[in-house]
């Protein structure tokens, strides 16, 4: 693996982008899970993916341009704890805001409240053990499609299971290559976000 490839796959699956993918696969991949009407659905993942990746990642930036943070990459842990703290606050607000003015949706506002916590989490760990964020979201998007497929069995699932274990594969293989990280903080990462939401889904579905 190539140093451009392992970057070129760090950031097309960056850990803000996935919970716009966590949506998408929801209300596209498994419309019977949810109640949202057809022609509200690309509305609703606009808004999600303004708020929990546009918006973020424009604070991101910010930080950058203005030297609070010396990588978007954020290779140090404590350079980490900071933006992770300001990116947890702002998605409190925003699952806050999807409870009380568009709970038009259990599973989607839980969803938007389970990928809050997991932030929320991973900046509490990150204050001790610096884990991975890519593999922590990717974590979480798996075990959302586990926990789908085994409540709704339907055969394209498989497939998305299959792409999403080696898209799991692939980025955490990158993580390593570019030294961004050990293996075990790639486990540790990988674990706390399927367990954690396999968890919630779990209870959510059945």
């Amino acid at each position: 693996m190539g140093k451009n490839l392992a970057f070129g796959i760090s950031v097309a699956f960056q850990p803000l982008a996935i919970p716009s993918f966590i949506i998408l696969t929801i209300l596209y991949g498994v419309p019977e899970s949810t109640t949202v009407p057809h022609e509200a659905k690309w509305s609703l993942l606009l808004l999600i993916s303004l708020t929990t990746f546009i918006i973020p990642i424009i604070g991101l930036v910010g930080m950058k341009m203005t030297s609070s943070i010396e990588s978007l990459q954020m290779y140090d842990k404590k350079e980490r704890i900071v933006p992770f703290a300001f990116i947890s606050l702002f998605y409190c607000m925003n699952a806050t805001f999807f409870y009380i003015k568009l709970n038009v949706d259990e599973l989607l506002v839980m969803t938007v409240g389970m990928v809050t916590l997991c932030l929320v989490l991973l900046t509490l760990v990150t204050v001790f053990w610096k884990i991975s964020a890519h593999l922590m979201a990717l974590g979480g998007w798996l075990a959302v499609i586990s926990v789908l497929s085994i409540r709704f069995q339907s055969e394209h699932l498989l497939y998305y299971l299959l792409a999403t274990l080696i898209i799991c594969g692939a980025v955490g293989t990158a993580r390593l290559y570019l030294n961004t990280h050990k293996p075990s903080e790639i486990y540790g990462g990988f674990a706390l976000g399927f367990f954690l939401c396999f968890g919630v889904y779990y209870y959510l579905l059945f």
